[in-house]
């Protein structure tokens, strides 16, 4: 179910690209979005605060796509999402000395301080890199091309996430698994 939660604002950003435009498909995801909160809520009772940085830039950006009719707006939010969650990610590794996984996760997981900031760095890199990726799509493909590439590019987080998944659980200790 929550995967369905997870993936339903892209999904249905899809098909209302496919049957209309961008800017229909804009309004839609940031509705989907905004439900997609509720519900996230409603479950958690709570929002994450990527979950909160992740609704402000989709209704910041997607505003700004639909009032100026300018699709590089909603095309650029996942290089700014993913460029600040990195750049946060790192200042507060390498300035503050804050492991923010670990703050997040840690009551939820044990693993050893070596395990936690090669998550951390590990998580600094894939950053980087989608930001970097969905850069290159919206920069040097057309329209389309993006919009395929939101939906089947989720592929990368999948595997990221999946990875991560298979090296936290050799650190586990067996009660948490």
């Amino acid at each position: 179910m929550k995967l369905l939660i997870d993936f339903f604002p892209i999904l249905l950003f899809f098909g209302a690209y496919k049957l209309y435009d961008i800017y229909v498909a804009t309004a839609v995801l940031m509705a989907a979005t905004v439900l997609q909160m509720v519900l996230v809520y409603a479950v958690d009772r709570k929002l994450q605060l990527m979950h909160k940085v992740t609704l402000l830039l989709i209704l910041v950006f997607g505003t700004l796509t639909l009032a100026l009719q300018d699709d590089r707006f909603i095309m650029w939010k996942p290089t700014v999402l993913y460029g600040a969650m990195g750049l946060a990610l790192a200042l507060a590794l390498w300035i503050w000395h804050k492991n923010f996984l670990q703050i997040l996760l840690g009551s939820q997981l044990e693993l050893p301080d070596g395990v936690w900031l090669r998550l951390n760095l590990a998580w600094i890199v894939y950053a980087f890199f989608m930001a970097a990726l969905n850069g290159y799509v919206a920069a040097f493909y057309s329209q389309e091309a993006w919009v395929n590439f939101k939906l089947w590019g989720y592929v990368f987080p999948l595997a990221f996430i999946i990875g991560q998944g298979f090296y936290i659980a050799r650190h586990l200790k067996t009660d948490q698994a």
